[in-house]
């Protein structure tokens, strides 16, 4: 393996742990701003619920990263497959 494709899939593996560390944290603002739901307390401002779609921004950071590791590794596979 060369250190460009060492690197493209590195890049991949950042994007998946920073998608999951949005989608976790937008996780997170949803129990928080659903919480007063339950406990019959005054709602959170509309921007709470903003907060909420970064499980959405993060869901689709993670699968870019996915894509971006399966097109490297299939630079790699091609690159080692012999010419005819």
């Amino acid at each position: 393996m060369t250190e460009t494709q060492s690197a493209e899939a590195g890049a991949g593996d950042r994007l998946v742990r920073a998608g999951a560390i949005v989608f976790f944290v937008g996780a997170l603002a949803t129990l928080v701003t659903v919480a007063p739901l339950f406990l019959g307390t005054e709602p959170f401002p509309p921007v709470a619920y903003a907060v909420c779609m970064l499980m959405g921004a993060g869901f689709v950071i993670a699968a870019a990263g996915v894509l971006r590791s399966i097109a490297a590794q299939r630079r790699q596979a091609r690159g080692a497959a012999p010419s005819r």
